[in-house]
């Protein structure tokens, strides 16, 4: 029964992974396409529905960690997959005059290409048990470029729908029947706030988590 339940948990998580690369690859090719045939004022609109699917779905990976299905620590993945969420949703889909900005082509160019690598060596461990180490080596690597890249043009556009973010969308004002308020601007102040001390914990932990990584491969 053990034996069974393996199994379908790898079943699983390999056909989760390779789902979610094959969007990913998707994002990545439209965005570089159409940024050298059109530029990157039609980025966001030629990559839309496949980055909406793809970066929805990982809220699926939130799930797996609280059953067990992955060891990956929900404290690491929370806050990281929150603010992709936050970014996908809550600016460049809410605010439409944000999405002809070069910064969104620098950011899921960063987003596509760390998890073509990810969902990849992920699949290729549930599917066949190891990755190659070339692709070992990527996973924990590229991430020292791109998520400068990636973690600044998520701060930058967060910044640049501050003034469109003031037009009242989603936020609640008093008097109401439910007796509440929220700002959605002020919301924003506050998750550009959590950038500052999220930044450096977040890439001291993956370093960290790259030197474990590596080392266990230097050692075998």
């Amino acid at each position: 029964m053990a034996g069974a339940l393996s199994a379908l948990r790898r079943l699983y998580l390999s056909l989760y992974n390779w789902t979610v690369f094959l969007g990913w690859l998707q994002v990545l090719y439209l965005a570089l396409k159409t940024l050298n045939e059109l530029g990157h004022q039609h980025v966001y609109k030629a990559v839309e529905r496949p980055l909406l699917l793809a970066q929805s779905a990982a809220v699926l990976e939130i799930l797996h960690g609280l059953v067990g299905l992955v060891r990956s620590p929900i404290s690491a993945t929370l806050p990281q997959i929150g603010s992709r969420l936050y970014l996908t949703w809550g600016v460049l889909w809410s605010f439409p005059e944000t999405q002809s900005h070069i910064l969104v082509s620098s950011l899921v160019i960063s987003w596509s290409i760390t998890e073509i690598i990810r969902y990849s060596f992920f699949g290729m461990k549930e599917a066949l048990g190891f990755a190659p180490s070339w692709l070992l080596w990527l996973r924990y690597s590229t991430f020292i470029l791109l998520y400068p890249t990636g973690i600044t043009s998520e701060v930058g556009l967060i910044y640049i729908a501050l003034q469109y973010i003031q037009s009242e969308k989603y936020s609640v004002r008093m008097p109401n029947k439910w007796n509440f308020s929220f700002d959605y601007f002020y919301a924003a102040i506050i998750a550009l706030g959590i950038y500052v001390p999220g930044i450096p914990h977040m890439y001291r932990y993956m370093l960290s988590q790259r030197k474990k990584a590596l080392s266990k491969t230097k050692a075998a």
